[in-house]
């Protein structure tokens, strides 16, 4: 079957299952004027319970085995105003969200989520003595992932290493948006960064929040010249369901990057890659596509809290997945993978059951 009869018997499928309009999203950062309208996605209508019944079902020992864990693989927390004095926002950069440690294990505990991984947030761009704080208070619940910083002089090198050997974190992450005008993750700094992060035995993760096309090159080049640092695409490469023949090609771009044996794909923040609103079933194509090629040993779950909560909630995020699984007929296997052995077997020790 090609991709366009998957798509149109998949939206079939959704349209057939789901008593709920399915508004389009937009960038969250862009959405509190839409919150209101969105907000009453979760009140308690009889559509509503239609689609979280199909969540339960899908979560039940017969999808996701019982002694397993649920790790979210993609996150951020940041001082709350209170917090702020003590650890400021970088300039510019004030949330606008509420992003507190607190408020995240309370939406944690409410959707049955063990641990996370803890992306460094733009707010606090490189001081990290914020996410440092949190990583120290629950250790066995969370890990974190730095920011690289590629500034021209080499010294993110050294302030990853510090990160990594004296603060506990165990991954980092590449914005190609945050290295000098001009210049590419491929550059002298960038090489060197990624290096060391495998010789560290850190996970490197891509955000291509403006398109996979615009940094496939730079990942394969990195990726074939060094082969042991592993690799997280964030939100699956930012790709969106494709409704032409550019989008198709990213796809195809996304899918042959599984011919390297160290990246793994976060399907995560599903409302950043649907072109519909909760449940993201248009996505079925692409997480049946993604454990095809990649196995499910390499793909993983990740909620983009808390931009999630505005977009269709903490709890919501994780129902979401289950039900997109669902439909794609994935085995109750390969479902343990993606909301947590993955993660687990990228950082060993970690989230181990009492």
């Amino acid at each position: 079957m090609n991709w366009i009869s998957f798509l149109e018997e998949d939206m079939a499928v959704a349209t057939l299952r789901l008593t709920i309009p399915l508004a389009f999203s937009t960038h969250p950062l862009t959405s509190s004027l839409r919150f209101p309208a969105r907000k009453s996605i979760g009140n308690s209508t009889s559509s509503f319970r239609t689609v979280r019944m199909a969540a339960n079902v899908g979560s039940d020992p017969e999808t996701t085995s019982s002694a397993s864990r649920v790790i979210d693989s993609h996150l951020h927390v940041w001082a709350s105003p209170q917090e702020a004095a003590t650890y400021p926002y970088f300039p510019g950069q004030e949330p606008t969200l509420t992003g507190d440690v607190e408020f995240l294990l309370k939406n944690m505990e409410e959707a049955r989520v063990d641990g996370a991984l803890i992306v460094q947030p733009i707010n606090h761009k490189f001081d990290h003595s914020l996410v440092t704080s949190v990583l120290k208070k629950y250790p066995s619940k969370f890990v974190g992932c730095c920011l690289a910083n590629p500034a021209e002089d080499g010294s993110g090198i050294k302030e990853l290493e510090s990160l990594v050997l004296e603060s506990n974190y165990k991954a980092v992450r590449f914005n190609p948006y945050l290295w000098p005008s001009g210049q590419k993750m491929t550059n002298d700094v960038g090489k060197a960064m990624f290096s060391k992060a495998g010789e560290l035995g850190v996970p490197v993760g891509f955000m291509c929040m403006k398109g996979l096309d615009l940094h496939i090159a730079e990942i394969e080049e990195l990726c074939t010249e060094f082969p042991k640092t592993t690799v997280l695409l964030d939100h699956a490469g930012f790709c969106k369901v494709p409704e032409n023949g550019e989008a198709k090609d990213t796809y195809t771009q996304l899918m042959e990057l599984s011919r390297f044996p160290q990246v793994y794909v976060k399907f995560s923040a599903l409302f950043r890659i649907s072109r519909t609103g909760f449940p993201y079933q248009d996505l079925t194509p692409l997480l049946s596509q993604v454990v095809s090629n990649f196995g499910a040993n390499r793909v993983m779950w990740g909620s983009d809290f808390p931009f999630v909560v505005l977009e269709c909630g903490y709890k919501e995020a994780k129902e979401a997945v289950t039900i997109i699984a669902k439909q794609a007929s994935l085995s109750s296997s390969d479902m343990d993978w993606i909301l947590g052995k993955t993660l687990m077997q990228i950082f060993p020790g970690q989230w181990v059951l009492p």
